[in-house]
């Protein structure tokens, strides 16, 4: 149990990597604060299913990140929830193609403002607590954000200037606060994925032929979290070699 006694906030927590990654850090010991948006049965139910596991363990917080004036008392009640924060997870993400020729104010403010301005502010907030307890961030980046995907262009920027927010950060917040990213590759498609033909041309390019699971992301992140304690201002690759294989 690594991480007992130490509380963690995961933002976008309800499902599919975030909901992986609260799971692995809470079996690590960890208590957790589940953010979501709309999402509220599915926070609930993972957070009836990890106070299952260990009474008084999970909390869900609601919030739109959308919304600046949401994430400094985000922050306040994950810090009182358990009376400590020691880990921020900006895991939440829009992801959608943008196609030049149709892309709209409002594309550019939903997916910067959800992958990068969203997290800029959460970890500012949360950098006072992160302080006291010697803290952990960990940014959800992607692959993408270094080697753009067609039709996806205001994306790839955002999360690009979500890897230069994590080293920046890391900057900002040594020495007493770790800034890490963790760059997925394919590893779960949205509705708005690319289609079947373009993820098969993705999984032909990467490394080890196939897909990989959110299961991956947590270990990661249980890594940055539990194993790392020199590592900073890095963002690892998860991504089955496919950065490599382009």
């Amino acid at each position: 149990m690594p991480l007992a006694g130490q509380a963690v906030l995961v933002t976008g927590a309800a499902r599919r990597v975030g909901a992986a990654i609260a799971r692995k850090l809470h079996a690590a010991g960890a208590n957790v604060l589940l953010h979501y948006r709309t999402s509220t049965s599915e926070a609930e139910s993972l957070a009836r299913e990890l106070n299952n596991a260990r009474p008084e363990s999970a909390r869900t917080l609601q919030a739109d990140l959308l919304d600046v004036n949401q994430l400094a008392p985000l922050i306040d009640a994950a810090v009182a929830a358990f009376g400590r924060l020691d880990i921020l997870v900006n895991n939440a993400s829009t992801f959608y193609p943008t196609p030049m020729g149709t892309i709209s104010a409002h594309d550019w403010d939903d997916l910067m403002g959800t992958n990068v301005k969203a997290p800029l502010f959460l970890s500012q907030a949360a950098a006072p607590a992160l302080r006291k307890s010697a803290g952990l961030i960990i940014n959800l980046v992607d692959i993408h954000g270094s080697r753009p995907l067609k039709q996806f262009a205001v994306y790839c920027t955002a999360k690009a200037a979500l890897a230069m927010l994590t080293r920046s950060l890391a900057r900002e917040l040594a020495p007493e606060v770790r800034v890490n990213g963790i760059a997925p590759g394919p590893i779960l498609w949205s509705d708005d994925a690319p289609d079947a033909e373009l993820k098969a041309k993705i999984i032909s390019r990467t490394l080890l032929q196939r897909q990989g699971s959110p299961d991956d992301v947590a270990r990661t992140a249980l890594f940055l979290a539990a194993d790392a304690p020199y590592i900073t201002g890095q963002i690892l690759a998860v991504d089955g070699g496919r950065s490599v294989g382009w």
